[in-house]
């Protein structure tokens, strides 16, 4: 029996709850969280192609935040309430929330409250 590592238990919890949400058909908002930045995409219901995304490694939000403060919870709001602008303007009011194995709190957390607030349901 082999033990996983880190990584590999992450992408297992993901590929459950996709399993999970290509049942729902509706695009997904999925979330990636390094150490230096964060990244939001909205997938489309079938997982082909990506309808809207945003990140902390954007010039936009770069120049906004400042050197080195792609990494905390005050830019994952930042790019929550993006992500959930860009959507808006593609015509995508409601998503299923995809935290691609990441624990629901801090930089997760904060994201997807300020999506939320912005009006994108999930």
């Amino acid at each position: 029996m082999t033990t996983l590592n880190k990584k590999d238990q992450r992408i297992r919890r993901s590929r459950q709850t996709r399993v999970r949400i290509a049942k729902q058909r509706v695009a997904r908002l999925t979330v990636f969280r390094s150490n230096l930045h964060i990244y939001a995409s909205v997938v489309s219901d079938d997982g082909t192609r990506v309808l809207a995304s945003a990140s902390t490694a954007e010039k936009e939000v770069r120049e906004q935040l400042g050197a080195g403060k792609g990494g905390n919870a005050a830019a994952a709001a930042v790019i929550g309430k993006r992500i959930a602008e860009k959507a808006k303007a593609a015509g995508i009011e409601k998503v299923a929330f995809d935290r691609a194995g990441f624990a629901y709190h801090g930089r997760v957390k904060a994201l997807a409250e300020a999506a939320r607030e912005a009006g994108l349901q999930f």
